[in-house]
């Protein structure tokens, strides 16, 4: 699981393939490798950054220009420590092929039991290198084959996902590329092409991009652009689309992390969600994209919301506001178990899927289990042309824009803010009345201006960040809709920092997790003003009585959260339905400083990446 970049064109492939690896680093960085063909394959890989990457090459005369044609890869280990050995591309026993691959060969074994029989010797530990020299021996069989066949060929005999590209001395002018389960697009230049796991390294050097679907290949030339096939050898006919985010969208912007900058951007990002959706004078939400499907959605016995990590956690929520606004019975699983333990999924049902990049392999499986049962499947996504916005009946994008920083931030508040609108739409005749909904809706559109004003108590939770950076545990609680916003809150922390924590209600607290509770365990509340407010005051008493640290987010105003807690992080007061979107901002933020106090690397985090495209 990992960045894929290509390019064949006119210019130095070296230089572009480095820049494309840097912007996909945060798919996943513990090795990266380029492979060119430049009067013979040359290849140069090894564990570590990018930018250690590019210095080698730079320390070793960049023994890789003056060609105009290769392949790039980042890698998150699945098979395989990180190590030079491990790293992609792979080569060929002949060193005449080389190959970058994304996704998981699950019967890899088998396949590398008959090749080593046939006397190949394997130099890595990967299940990726079988592909290789699967092609290498399908080609030295059949010596008159094209390179697109033998690929081909190669790909009836794999089980498992893959997203990958290859090229070959014997065929020095194209790069063959395929896709199953793992994203792959191919920008379209002047006379240059440019191949990728996502558009990032693509929108620099053209806006005009086709998306791969699975089970499809492409043969990409430089004198005859490319021609995209199915595996079964069916031409294809695909739509050009066009990105719509600029390039400065994935720099930082004067922030030091992509991930600071991501939580700053949040006011404008709920101000997009909402754009030409909401309609206050009118108290109308216009949701395009489910519009057909509307009556279906409203008369749905049951809504089953399929996510994971961040995006479950939007979807808990989502699970209390369409509960509360339109009364249907909700059930919020984990994608990664939903189709292991043989769910109960009718006709009558909805099924919702979430994900940020909308290529989460987990989410896509369960997709494609309840379309086959029938089920209406709608997605929520922030990629447009991603397959879960293809492989859905109807959707809603967040408009989030890209997200470069591994763990989620403002894809986690757009996603929320959709689901708050969806709620309210299908509540509109079925709960609510127009005035009603114009009331949400009109707090709804104050709420970019309220979490501006959290954002300027930046300085004082980096404060609050100094006391508690070698802390080794921390205990997220809250109630009602801030109990999934403690589960995020406990995530970031732990995705970013390392440090153990665990989000959980704050009444589940004394039937266990107050054993682990002393002087050296911060704890932290949400404690906004809600119908359980008392008995969250009574938690805080709890733990205090343990000398626990209380570190409180609470409404301006509350005076007895300020003594009662060691400290208090303000947000403005709002009703229950739309609090989360206030209450996280104050535990991202945190959760950044302590990370970056503890010298960690917030926008890359060890061991993750950002598109999970393996199960």
């Amino acid at each position: 699981m990992c960045g894929i970049v290509g390019y064949i064109g006119h210019r130095d492939a070296a230089g572009l393939l480095l820049n494309g690896l840097r912007r996909l680093e945060y798919r996943g960085y513990d090795s990266a490798g380029i492979a060119v063909l430049n009067g013979g394959l040359k290849m140069f890989k090894q564990k570590g950054s990018v930018d250690e990457l590019r210095r080698s090459l730079h320390d070793a005369g960049n023994p890789l220009n003056g060609a105009t044609i290769g392949i790039g890869h980042t890698r998150w280990a699945t098979h395989g420590d990180p190590s030079d050995r491990n790293a992609h591309p792979h080569v060929s026993s002949d060193g005449r092929i080389a190959l970058i691959h994304n996704g998981i060969i699950e019967n890899y074994p088998a396949i590398k039991k008959e090749l080593i029989s046939k006397g190949v010797h394997f130099s890595s530990d990967t299940d990726s290198e079988v592909l290789v020299h699967l092609i290498e021996s399908i080609w030295s069989d059949n010596p008159g084959m094209a390179l697109e066949a033998a690929v081909r060929s190669a790909l009836y005999h794999v089980e498992g996902a893959y997203g990958l590209c290859v090229i070959s001395e014997r065929e020095p002018d194209s790069i063959v590329v395929a896709r199953k389960g793992s994203p792959l697009v191919i920008g379209i230049g002047e006379g240059e092409y440019y191949i990728a796991s996502d558009a990032a390294p693509i929108v620099e050097h053209t806006k005009k991009v086709v998306y791969l679907a699975d089970g499809e290949m492409a043969v990409v030339t430089r004198n005859d652009g490319f021609a995209i096939k199915t595996i079964e050898n069916i031409a294809r006919e695909k739509h050009v689309s066009e990105l719509e985010f600029e390039l400065a969208e994935i720099e930082k912007g004067g922030f030091e992390h992509f991930m600071l900058k991501e939580i700053f951007e949040q006011p404008k990002v709920l101000q997009d969600v909402m754009r030409g959706r909401v309609r206050l004078d009118e108290g109308q939400v216009r949701l395009g994209g489910i519009e057909d499907y509307l009556d279906r959605l409203k008369l749905s016995s049951r809504v089953i919301i399929c996510a994971c990590g961040t995006s479950w956690h939007a979807g808990l929520i989502g699970e209390y506001l369409i509960e509360e606004f339109a009364r249907i019975p909700v059930e919020v699983d984990y994608a990664s178990e939903f189709r292991y333990r043989n769910p109960v999924i009718t006709r009558d049902d909805v099924v919702i899927v979430i994900s940020q990049s909308g290529e989460t392999a987990d989410t896509l499986a369960a997709l494609r289990l309840a379309r086959e049962k029938g089920a209406l499947v709608m997605g929520i996504c922030n990629v447009v042309g991603s397959t879960i916005a293809r492989e859905t009946l109807c959707g809603i994008y967040t408009h989030a824009g890209p997200e470069v920083g591994v763990a989620s931030t403002k894809a986690f508040t757009a996603q929320v803010t959709v689901l708050y609108l969806l709620a309210l739409t299908l509540g509109k005749g079925r709960t609510m009345s127009r005035n009603e909904l114009k009331l949400y809706l009109k707090e709804l559109n104050g709420i970019p201006e309220k979490v501006e004003r959290i954002l300027k108590q930046n300085d004082l939770i980096l404060e609050i960040a100094k006391n508690y950076k070698d802390a080794g545990n921390f205990l997220y609680l809250g109630r009602g809709y801030n109990f999934p916003v403690a589960l995020e809150g406990a995530l970031k922390l732990k995705e970013i920092s390392y440090i153990h924590a665990e989000g959980y209600p704050a009444a589940e607290m004394k039937h266990g997790p107050i054993a682990l509770i002393d002087q050296d365990m911060p704890v932290i509340f949400i404690a906004t003003r809600d119908n359980s407010y008392a008995k969250v005051l009574s938690n805080i008493e709890e733990v205090r009585s343990r000398k626990g640290k209380v570190i409180a987010i609470a409404n301006h105003g509350d005076d007895e959260i300020g003594r009662l807690a060691d400290h208090v992080i303000y947000i403005p007061p709002a009703s229950a339905p739309v609090t989360p979107l206030l209450s996280v901002i104050p535990l991202q933020l945190l959760s950044y400083h302590i990370a970056t106090l503890r010298g960690c690397n917030v926008d890359r985090p060890r061991n993750l990446a950002k598109s999970v495209t393996v199960e």
